[in-house]
C-alpha cells in the first residue's frame, strides 16, 4: 500500500517523499493555506469556500472545499472536495449518490482512509425521492445522467494539483445504487480518469429498472399483499431453498439453483397471514418472473426473489413505506417520479397508463443514452490496466440482482481477453439493498481492490460479516466468504457454519 505523503498540514512549501511499490517519487507540496485554495482558477467554476475542518477522534483534519461547476447556462453542479492536511496516502476516492440524489455530504469517508475525496449532488438539489426538479430542464437531467461525474473528477483532480502539487498516484471510484450506475457511467464514458471501480447493485439499467417498478406498482395496487403475511412468504421460500446449499442457516447462497413455489402457501381453510390466496400467489409469480413486452414477451427488466422479504430492509421497497416515513413503498415513488418528471413531464401522469411496448421505446429513445450505463465494452478502461469489482445483494428488493448478472455476462461475451484478469463480480446471500438484510453484510470491496489494482493480487474471496442487530458493538454473529460469480462459498463439512475459515469458494454443485 502507498505510503503517506505528508506528515504535517501543507501549509508552508515543503519537499516530501512517498515509497510507492518499487519506486519513489517525490512530491512538491503547494504553498499557502487551505482557506488559499478558494481562489483557484477553474472552467466554468466558483469555489464558494475553502474552510479549515478541525479533527475529529474518527476523522482526521482536511480542507473542505466546496465548487459549483456550471458547464451549461442550466447547470449548477454542487461539488465537496476533501483535502486531508496530513498523512495524505497520494489516493484519489471519488464516492456515488442514490436515488435521484439532489444533496452532497463532505466525503468523510475517503478522508478517514488517508484518501483526498470529493462527492457531488450531481447538479440539483432535492430528496432522493424526488425529480421534479427535472421539469423543464434537460440539461439538469444530462448533469445527472453523467456529466456532473465528469466535472467532479476534474474539479477534485485540479484542487488537489494545486494544494500538493501533485496529481494522484491512484484514482478510484465507489458507488452503490444509483452510485453503482454512476461506477459505470464511468468505466464506459471515462476510461481514463480511474484504476480501480468498485460498482455496488448497480441501477445502470435505469430506463428498464424504473419500467419495473411501475409493473410491480400495477401488480400490487390490483393484489395488495399485507406486511403481516411476509413472515410467512419469507418461511416458505427458505423452507424450500435454504438447504440447496448444504447449509440450514437462514440464506440462500444460490438462489439460481432453487426456485420458490408460493402457490405452497395457498390457503386451504380460509384466509390468513400464514397463506395466500390464489390472487396474491398469481402476484409474486408475476414479480418474481419481471415486466415482459406484451407483444414479443421480451424480458424488460428481471424479476425479485422473497428469501428475505419480511426483513425490513426489504419491506420498504415494495410493500409499506410508512415505517420509513414514506407516503407509499419506495419503488412506487421512484417510478412515478421518473416517468412523471423526466420521461413525460406531466406531473399528472398516471401509472395505470403505461404501456409497457411504445411507452418502454418511447422512454428508451429519449433518456437510455443519458441516464443507462449497459455497455459492455469495457476494454477502452482495462487497456489501461484498471480494475473492477462488482458486488450485489441477493435478496436486494430494489434493484434485481439478476440486472447486474445480466449486465456481468454481457461483458463477459466482449472478446478478446480473459475478463477475470480486470473484473469481478461477488453475489452477497441475504443481503439486502446496498447493506441489510439477515445475512453477512459489512465488507470491503474497496481494500480488494486497492490490493489488486496496487499489487496485482486479484480477489479470490471477500470476508464478510453479520454482527448482533447490525451493530458492531455487539459481537459477530458470522463470517462468510463472498465469492468471485459464479462460484459460491461451500462448506468444507467441519467445524462451524458461522465461521469464513470453514468454507471455499467453488463452482456450483
Amino acid at each position: 500500500m502507498d505510503q503517506p505523503v505528508s506528515s504535517r498540514p501543507c501549509a508552508k512549501r515543503c519537499a516530501v517523499a512517498i515509497a510507492a511499490s518499487s519506486f519513489l517519487v517525490v512530491l512538491q507540496a503547494a504553498g499557502g493555506t487551505c482557506e488559499d485554495l478558494a481562489t483557484t482558477p477553474l472552467p466554468h467554476t466558483t469555489i464558494a469556500s475553502a474552510v479549515t475542518v478541525a479533527a475529529t477522534p474518527s476523522v482526521p483534519a482536511y480542507c473542505l472545499v466546496e465548487a459549483h461547476a456550471m458547464p451549461t447556462s442550466d447547470s449548477d453542479i454542487k461539488i465537496l472536495v476533501g483535502l486531508p492536511l496530513a498523512g495524505w496516502n497520494g489516493k484519489y476516492l471519488q464516492l456515488g449518490n442514490g436515488g435521484f440524489a439532489g444533496s452532497v455530504s463532505p466525503p468523510v469517508a475517503a478522508v478517514q482512509r488517508g484518501y483526498a475525496g470529493a462527492a457531488t449532488d450531481d447538479g440539483h438539489t432535492g430528496s432522493v425521492f424526488d425529480a421534479s426538479w427535472a421539469l423543464g430542464h434537460p440539461e439538469k437531467v444530462v448533469d445527472f445522467g453523467y456529466r456532473a461525474l465528469k466535472e467532479t473528477t476534474d474539479v477534485a483532480k485540479a484542487l488537489i494539483q494545486t494544494f500538493y502539487s501533485v496529481s494522484p498516484q491512484r484514482s478510484y471510484f465507489q458507488g452503490c445504487s444509483d452510485g453503482g450506475r454512476e461506477a459505470l457511467q464511468e468505466a464506459q464514458r471515462y476510461p481514463a480518469d480511474f484504476n480501480g471501480i468498485v460498482v455496488g447493485a448497480p441501477a445502470n439499467f435505469w430506463t428498464h429498472h424504473f419500467t419495473g417498478f411501475i409493473y410491480n406498482q400495477q401488480i400490487l395496487t390490483r393484489t395488495p399483499i399485507p406486511v403481516s403475511k411476509l413472515p410467512a412468504v419469507q418461511a416458505s421460500a427458505l423452507a424450500q431453498c435454504d438447504a440447496s446449499d448444504g447449509v440450514q442457516d437462514g440464506l440462500v447462497s444460490d438462489p439460481q439453483r432453487c426456485h420458490f413455489n408460493p402457490g405452497e402457501l395457498r390457503c386451504k381453510a380460509g384466509n390468513s397471514d400464514s397463506c395466500l390466496t390464489s390472487s396474491e400467489i398469481g402476484a409474486l409469480r408475476m414479480i418474481m418472473d419481471g415486466p415482459r413486452d406484451p407483444r414479443t414477451r421480451r424480458q424488460i427488466f428481471p424479476g425479485y426473489l422473497f428469501n428475505a422479504a419480511a426483513d425490513p430492509a426489504n419491506t420498504i421497497w415494495m410493500f409499506d413505506g410508512s415505517a420509513f416515513g414514506l407516503p407509499a413503498p419506495a419503488q412506487f415513488i421512484f417510478g412515478d417520479q421518473f416517468f412523471q418528471y423526466m420521461v413525460f413531464e406531466n406531473p399528472s401522469w398516471d401509472f395505470q397508463t403505461l404501456n409497457f411496448t411504445t411507452d418502454v421505446d418511447y422512454t428508451d429513445e429519449k433518456l437510455a443514452s443519458i441516464l443507462n450505463s449497459t455497455n459492455p465494452d469495457l476494454r477502452p478502461l482495462t487497456s489501461k490496466g484498471a480494475k473492477v469489482v462488482m458486488y450485489h445483494g441477493w435478496e436486494d428488493a430494489a434493484i434485481s440482482p439478476f440486472n447486474t448478472i445480466d449486465y456481468y455476462r454481457s461483458v463477459m461475451t466482449v472478446k478478446p481477453g480473459k475478463k477475470e484478469d480486470w473484473i469481478r463480480l461477488f453475489m452477497a446471500p441475504g443481503v439486502a439493498h446496498c447493506g441489510g438484510g439477515p445475512g453477512p453484510n459489512t465488507f470491503d470491496a474497496l481494500t480488494a481492490l486497492e490490493a489488486w489494482v496496487e499489487r496485482g493480487v486479484p480477489p479470490d474471496r471477500i470476508v464478510a460479516t453479520k454482527y448482533m442487530n447490525d451493530d458492531p458493538t455487539q459481537g459477530v454473529v458470522m463470517t462468510r466468504p463472498l465469492c468471485p460469480y459464479p462460484q459460491v462459498a461451500q462448506y468444507t463439512g467441519t467445524g462451524s457454519t458461522n465461521d469464513e475459515r470453514n468454507f471455499v469458494c467453488a463452482a456450483p454443485r
